[in-house]
């Protein structure tokens, strides 16, 4: 790259243009980009390279390396999405990123989908130049080399394995091997004349520190994003996220309209970066439909004093409402994945983004705990579920979503409680005078003999004793050694016919079957003001 706008030595950073930093990255670099979701990715640097690629076809065959996913539909990643700008992707998710699964689907990159919180673990691993990170996550998942090794389409199964399996003090863990940064793409609020960054519009601080630091590790180039320049020490020392002397130049944003836009659905907002605190009473209580009924049976597991996680999907759309209308949020803690700690969290496209949090932490630090600790609870969606209590939420036919940080969270929890409807592809279910009717059946049949894919290790999870519930709309099934056990059935519902035949496999059957609890059918809410100990 050009001299003129990279420091060197001592040097302060230096505005650069977005134009020339596209035309001098170099054709077979690797780009490391920050963000989650619609939220936190470096928009205008990523939206002119792939311009540049347009009208210039440079530069090319780039591999891209990326924690979580970075898209809402149309930005993000999706700038990147281009056959022939890219040669390989290693990330975590892709499920909001339409072009850039197409690529994957059609085979025109390789592409790797490794663990979310692994990915930003193997940050500081070559942050300390150390040759990658060990970890048990992914063990007996796609991710595991003796089943797929994270290889997430046909392209890339001939390629070579990235990930090993190791033996230490006779216990096995996965190897995921470092992968030096030609560039990583950090993204602030604002800027001073030594290079110093801050986060303070940002509703995430994500692990744009630790990949600075491994990006420096190997001689890469660290770029910032901002929208405000500020005089030197002029920060508060605490505030600042990222020294000045890890970052070698910066891309100041004309357009934060278009170019950096705190989340999908508004420019800035101070509730999103916990400046401002909402009144409770502010949030509307949910609609009663199936996708409640699901939350609240889910929500009726809480046990108080429990640090709990919920992901994407239902449980991201609606335990956080429930929990508010049942007033319970104060019983317990609440945990997002993208570093979030309490609070309200928003659900679709803005998922990693709450209401009056109680803390924003790194993003990798939270994972700490996950894998370490183990969280107490955690409700995650399932797309497929098998016999043995597999699940799948990753990759169906050509289909590829990627796990983000499901195995992280759900390997090492103490509790997993998946939450899906019983069926998909048109399901219409009634709930009138507290029972549930079967209008119209969904296509797809959920429960299925074998997953496509294993995105969470129902052997493993048997094997060590973990504490797994599967919750529908119409049952609760519990995961047992000999697999899926049916505990519970909503009222209305016909056993044979809207259960047992709508499953691929048999499962085992209850001594003590009961009937789902009234409350969770009927308006209002369940008036369940405490938790259990």
């Amino acid at each position: 790259m050009h001299n003129e706008f990279l420091r060197e030595g001592n040097e302060i950073a230096r505005r650069i243009n977005a134009n020339d930093l596209a035309c001098e990255i170099p054709s077979g670099s690797t780009l490391a980009l920050v963000g989650f979701g619609g939220m936190g990715q470096c928009d205008k640097i990523l939206r002119v390279i792939g311009q540049t690629f347009k009208d210039t076809g440079h530069p090319t065959h780039l591999t891209v390396f990326h924690t979580a996913g970075q898209s809402d539909r149309s930005n993000g990643i999706e700038h990147l999405a281009e056959e022939g700008l890219l040669s390989r992707v290693i990330g975590g998710h892709w499920g909001l990123a339409p072009k850039m699964r197409r690529l994957i689907e059609e085979n025109k990159v390789d592409c790797y989908c490794w663990p979310q919180g692994q990915l930003t673990h193997l940050l500081r691993a070559m942050a300390n130049k150390l040759p990658g990170h060990i970890s048990p996550i992914g063990l007996g998942t796609f991710v595991d080399p003796r089943i797929e090794g994270g290889k997430f389409n046909e392209r890339t199964k001939a390629k070579e394995d990235l990930i090993q399996v190791v033996s230490l003090n006779n216990e096995e863990f996965l190897f995921y091997p470092s992968i030096p940064f030609d560039y990583v793409f950090i993204r602030g609020t604002s800027i001073d004349e030594k290079g110093n960054i801050t986060t303070e519009e940002e509703p995430l601080k994500l692990e744009i520190l630790s990949a600075a630091h491994a990006a420096k590790a190997y001689g890469g180039k660290v770029i910032a994003q901002v929208k405000y320049e500020a005089n030197s020490d002029s920060f508060h020392p605490k505030d600042v996220v990222v020294p000045g002397y890890l970052v070698d130049g910066y891309v100041l944003v004309e357009d934060p309209e278009i170019e950096h836009r705190q989340v999908p659905s508004t420019v800035y907002s101070p509730i999103f970066s916990g400046d401002v605190r909402t009144p409770l009473q502010s949030l509307a209580p949910l609609p009663l439909d199936i996708r409640k009924v699901i939350g609240r049976r889910a929500v009726q597991e809480l046990s108080a004093s429990s640090v709990v996680n919920i992901g994407i999907g239902i449980p991201g759309d609606v335990i956080g409402p429930i929990v508010n209308e049942e007033g319970l949020s104060q019983d317990f803690t609440l945990t997002l994945e993208s570093g979030v700690v309490g609070g309200t969290p928003l659900g679709a496209n803005e998922f990693g983004v709450a209401q009056n949090a109680a803390a924003i932490l790194e993003h990798e630090y939270l994972f700490d705990y996950y894998h370490g600790t183990g969280i107490d609870m955690t409700f995650m969606g399932a797309a497929e579920i098998d016999r043995i209590g597999n699940v799948n939420v990753s990759k169906f036919g050509t289909r590829t979503i990627g796990g983000g940080g499901f195995i992280d969270i759900t390997q090492p929890a103490k509790k997993v409680v998946f939450c899906t409807t019983f069926t998909s592809g048109g399901l219409e279910v009634s709930l009138e005078k507290g029972k549930v009717s079967i209008r119209r059946e969904g296509k797809i049949k959920k429960f299925t003999r074998q997953v496509e894919q294993i995105t969470f290790s129902g052997k493993y999870a048997a094997e060590h004793l973990k504490d797994v519930m599967y919750v529908t709309e119409r049952a609760v099934f519990c995961l047992s050694k000999r697999g899926l056990v049916l505990t519970e059935i909503a009222p209305g519902i016909d056993l044979e016919r809207d259960i047992l035949q709508q499953m691929a496999f048999q499962p085992i059957i209850s001594d003590s079957l009961k009937e789902m609890d009234l409350r969770l059918f009927k308006m209002g809410p369940m008036n369940r003001k405490t938790l259990t100990k």
